[in-house]
């Protein structure tokens, strides 16, 4: 009986082997339980795909188109000299380019008298206007066409000289109507005489009135 219990006892050495084949079967076993968890933190880090970004269009911003009042542009006016015919004077009209920003008589107007009072480019003509005359104002309103000039233009000259001038201001301001009346003013006041001479001025005046009245 003794050597029957003797033999059913294991020994230390068999006791390791299974205890250690136990402990290796339950690490693969728990090594492969913790593949899935593994996987699916490997899966949790993978970086989404790099898309390009998306260009929204900008839409163009047109200009608004230049309005055609505002562009300068250049008429044509008269203005009148005088011309010695050897016997007298007789006024002569030229023709120049005046710059406006639409067709305003006004404009057309203003722009002849600042040539007017510039002096003639020319030499075979002349002016009486005396130098440093200044244009005040110039309008055509429904009476007729009013010019309003600086107190030089009584200045200097005898009754010939204020003649003349006065025919370039009324020719000069009847350019674009030649049937307009004419209203002369020196600082905003009716020029009644002119000159030392006391030259009495019959107002309104026009182109008809003037060459009856008013020899060269």
């Amino acid at each position: 009986m003794k050597e029957q219990q003797g033999s059913n006892r294991f020994s230390p050495g068999i006791i390791a082997a299974i205890t250690a084949a136990v402990i290796a079967v339950g690490g693969g076993i728990a090594f492969f339980a913790s593949k899935p968890a593994d996987n699916n933190n490997n899966s949790a880090r993978i970086a989404p795909p790099n898309n390009p970004p998306v260009q929204i269009p900008v839409p163009a911003v047109s200009q608004p188109p230049v309005s055609t009042n505002q562009v300068g542009t250049e008429q044509k006016a008269e203005v009148f000299w005088l011309q010695n015919t050897g016997s007298g004077f007789k006024l002569v009209p030229q023709t120049v380019q005046v710059k406006a920003l639409g067709k305003s008589p006004n404009e057309v107007l203003e722009g002849a008298f600042q040539q007017l009072l510039a002096g003639p480019t020319e030499s075979s003509e002349t002016t009486t206007i005396p130098q440093g005359t200044k244009l005040l104002g110039v309008k055509a309103a429904s009476d007729g066409v009013h010019v309003n000039l600086s107190e030089e233009f009584e200045s200097g000259g005898g009754s010939s000289s204020m003649m003349g001038r006065v025919g370039q201001v009324v020719y000069t301001a009847t350019a674009v109507d030649k049937n307009a009346k004419v209203y002369i003013e020196v600082n905003g006041k009716p020029l009644e005489t002119l000159g030392g001479e006391g030259l009495e001025l019959e107002q309104p005046l026009t182109r008809e009135s003037f060459d009856k009245n008013y020899s060269l």
